[in-house]
């Protein structure tokens, strides 16, 4: 077994190396735009080391790995347009810095693009691998509806929430998890336990993503902070204030939430104050512990090598010691 970041560099190197035809340029180059900014890379570096972990030859895993990764990037063009965000990365996202059309039309390509490496799988498991690609794609949109529709909403539960991003975040992590597990051909019983470690992962992971975008530093979280309390997304963090809070904070919660045009410090400090003084960033941490306990109790239930075990120990505590 390898370290995380040298499966991270093999992802890297693999990434670098994809070709790109030359015109229409208007299409290609923002896809590579895209894929060169970099990022965590952490879908495809567990597809490499979910394939090792099970005995597997983690070269006949890297093009699902990319396949993922190029998914993951296309989801996050079209998610911006919809989003309206200016920053992915540090850098300005796709639709600034050419236009929306071009976002939605150059997603479009990496979909394909990423379904065509999936497809590279070794021939015995390409099958299986596509049906999972396929059935996590769909969640995921699922997911993206789901989170729209909360946007009209105000009465959205924690049950709803954590679906949501089940939906939209987690199943990635577990599908990744699983690719590895298939093209290295493990048992059905202990691909399915790798994809709920994964899913439980995710769980944790996007919470802290909710808690970072609220708490993070601007600089090292590459996007901008408080982007989810100025669209008054239906976080966790405003879902559980809406809940917790009452008197003068619920309703000055309300109050922001339903501004029009406030000025944006303002209302982030406003927000994030009242989220600290009910005891939501305590909450959220509780949260985060919780599903990173059950990833790492799930874990154990697989028959899998204690080295590969410790690999993804390791994982779990990177991620969720992350800062961006």
């Amino acid at each position: 077994m390898l370290s995380f970041n040298e499966y991270l560099g093999q992802v890297n190197d693999a990434v670098a190396a994809i070709e790109y035809p030359l015109q229409p340029a208007g299409l290609y180059e923002p896809i590579e735009y895209t894929m060169s900014l970099g990022g965590k890379r952490v879908r495809p570096s567990l597809v490499l080391m979910a394939c090792d972990a099970f005995g597997g030859n983690v070269a006949d895993s890297v093009a699902p790995a990319i396949g993922l990764e190029l998914f993951h990037n296309f989801t996050l063009l079209h998610d911006d347009v919809m989003d309206k965000a200016d920053i992915r990365r540090g850098k300005p996202t796709v639709h600034v810095k050419w236009n929306e059309n071009t976002a939605i039309l150059s997603g479009d390509a990496m979909l394909t693009m990423s379904a065509q490496y999936i497809a590279k799988a070794p021939a015995a498991v390409m099958p299986a691998a596509m049906n999972l690609y396929n059935a996590t794609a769909m969640e995921i949109y699922e997911g993206q509806q789901y989170d729209m529709e909360f946007e009209e909403r105000t009465d959205v539960k924690e049950e709803e929430y954590l679906n949501m991003i089940r939906l939209k975040t987690s199943v990635l992590l577990g599908c990744a998890c699983k690719m590895g597990a298939i093209v290295a051909g493990a048992e059905e019983s202990d691909a399915a336990l790798i994809y709920r470690f994964g899913e439980l992962i995710g769980l944790a992971f996007q919470l802290q993503d909710d808690l970072l975008d609220v708490y993070g530093d601007e600089k090292t979280f590459g996007k901008a902070i408080g982007g989810d309390i100025m669209n008054n997304k239906k976080t966790f963090m405003l879902i559980k204030a809406i809940e917790m809070s009452s008197g003068d904070d619920h309703a000055e919660l309300l109050q922001w939430i339903n501004a029009v045009s406030p000025d944006k410090a303002e209302k982030i400090a406003a927000v994030t104050d009242i989220y600290t003084r009910v005891g939501v960033k305590a909450l959220a941490e509780e949260r985060i512990e919780q599903y990173s306990k059950e990833a790492l109790a799930t874990l154990e239930a697989i028959n899998m090598s204690e080295e590969g075990k410790q690999a993804f120990r390791a994982f779990a505590d990177y991620l969720m010691k992350r800062n961006k």
